[in-house]
């Protein structure tokens, strides 16, 4: 069943393959139902995928092939928090290693051209401090970075 409040996500024609490697990869994510043409159709067959239900770390989903029409951008992003440089190494590196592309700042792009920022909670918590002064060097040491580094993230913050 789908959710009151669901993501839909267009696709031209991947959104099964990209809901499954977002299970693969994220915790507390699923591929539910997959819905299929009932006959053909203009653009397609009888038997192709439509719509893919689908949950990104408990976030409902709904993957819709639609076609080449529209393209992601970085208006939207999934924000990923992460607890240690190892967990964030590895979300970054499957979504880099699959195709995808890197960016700065935490933020990165899958090869569906979805955009996700890894973001340690370390850097968010650094920003936050009442010190603006070590803000301003954890928020200086963030924008050199693709990948964050959360040791140096924590050296910025020491000062």
């Amino acid at each position: 069943m789908v959710s009151k409040n669901t993501i839909c996500l267009w696709f031209n024609g991947t959104a099964e393959e990209a809901a499954r490697f977002y299970a693969q990869t994220f915790p507390d994510s699923t591929v539910g139902t997959i819905f299929r043409a009932p006959g053909d159709y203009p653009s397609g067959k009888q038997g192709d995928v439509l719509t893919v239900e689908f949950t990104v770390m408990g976030i409902p989903c709904l993957g819709l092939n639609g076609g080449p029409a529209f393209k992601h951008s970085e208006a939207f992003s999934f924000q990923v928090a992460t607890d240690t440089q190892e967990e964030t190494d590895r979300l970054w590196n499957a979504i880099i290693q699959n195709g995808g592309q890197a960016s700065d700042c935490g933020w990165c792009k899958d090869k569906w051209g979805l955009s996700w920022q890894i973001t340690p909670r370390a850097l968010t918590t650094a920003m936050a401090d009442p010190d603006r002064a070590a803000a301003k060097r954890v928020f200086e040491a963030m924008m050199t970075m693709g990948k964050i580094d959360i040791a140096a993230i924590e050296a910025a913050h020491r000062g």
